[in-house]
């Protein structure tokens, strides 16, 4: 059995103690992370030694960041989008790798769509435009019929079971028809809501806003996301949401997202 993991850490190094309990307990054997908020340099790799990971980072100064973490090595890692126009200012919010399962070949992509502040805006046009630029890259991915993981943040809650409150949230940020239209093209091209195929008809989130006690009074959405080809969802054996974690102390506002491959 392998577990991947995806989590919107928001700030690495603000919650290295939580990402190493979380290590420390559920033992995955890939971590995609999001929101690192920090150049590589400054990644606190040696707080993570004791786990025996592979890292690649992608990282900022104070915004975006990804990263992918493997029990295996990491190879062929890709730095940014390569579909998404040169018009856009470089932000680190992409890092694809190749790397191994048990010797079971995997192409992983740990991704941070911008969030788009607020529709109508031009933030809100780069991430119409970063959502198709990634459906077009994984649709070329697949032609290749690899395995694939997608892990990340996409900022899309897909249907109304997603969402607290859908009549009032309809049209808003993270919940507009044309963001989950994007969403909904890269399902259709083959790709699987892991959470969803294994839970249909559960109601779960995986970010709740620091404000208003959001988490308390569960009013959240499902935005992280871990999408997987065909051949890749052939092993899935669970998929869960690990909402523990947003009661931690001085908590991200986002849980990781896991989905268990094999027996």
């Amino acid at each position: 059995m392998a577990l991947i993991v995806s989590w919107n850490v928001n700030s690495i190094n603000a919650r290295i103690h939580h990402l190493r309990r979380f290590l420390a307990e559920k033992k995955p054997e890939i971590v995609l992370l999001q929101e690192t908020k920090c150049q590589a340099e400054k990644f606190p790799f040696e707080a993570l030694e004791e786990f025996n990971y592979n890292i690649k980072v992608y990282g900022q100064k104070s915004y975006n960041g990804v990263a992918i973490l493997s029990k295996s090595p990491i190879e062929d890692s890709i730095l940014g989008l390569p579909t998404l126009s040169e018009d856009w200012p470089p932000e680190a919010r992409y890092i694809e790798a190749f790397t191994t399962i048990n010797n079971y070949p995997l192409r992983v992509i740990s991704v941070y769509v911008p969030n788009g502040l607020e529709v109508g805006s031009h933030r809100f046009l780069y991430k119409l435009e970063f959502l198709h630029a990634l459906k077009q890259h994984l649709i070329h991915l697949s032609k290749a019929e690899e395995n694939i993981i997608v892990g990340g943040d996409l900022n899309v809650a897909p249907e109304e079971i997603d969402v607290y409150n859908p009549k009032g949230l309809d049209g808003s940020i993270c919940f507009h028809i044309k963001e989950r239209s994007q969403f909904r093209g890269v399902i259709n091209s083959g790709f699987i809501d892991t959470f969803r195929a294994m839970n249909p008809g559960i109601q779960e989130f995986s970010w709740w806003d620091y404000r208003g006690n959001g988490y308390i009074q569960n009013r959240g959405m499902r935005i992280d996301h871990i999408l997987v080809s065909p051949n890749v969802s052939d092993m899935m054996s669970e998929a869960e949401i690990f909402k523990e974690a947003r009661g931690w102390e001085r908590a991200s506002d986002h849980v990781p997202v896991l989905c268990k491959l094999g027996n």
